[in-house]
């Protein structure tokens, strides 16, 4: 895995005992928690058609990825709307 100089940084940092990690508070884990059961937490169901090749592709792709191929469609999409996702121009 490849890490940028912030990151390097934070390992180096961890490794050489310059800076340790504390455990979090019960109510520090709770509130991830709960984020976390509200990013997945989805209210919407719809129905697309693919090519049968780009069907088959996301479902390569999420088996490498471990996730279901259902995860992986929803993750581009939230991607895209966030801005992280950009499509190529041409």
């Amino acid at each position: 895995m490849r890490h940028n100089k912030e990151e390097k940084y934070i390992l180096d940092a961890l490794e050489s005992g310059k800076i340790k990690l504390s455990s979090p508070s019960k109510k520090e884990i709770e509130t991830i928690k709960t984020a976390a059961d509200n990013t997945f937490k989805k209210d919407r169901r719809i129905t697309i058609r693919l090519y049968d090749h780009d069907f088959m592709g996301i479902q390569k792709k999420a088996m490498e990825m471990g996730i279901p191929y259902q995860t992986l469609i929803s993750g581009i999409i939230h991607r895209y709307i966030e801005g992280d996702l950009k499509i190529k121009a041409g």
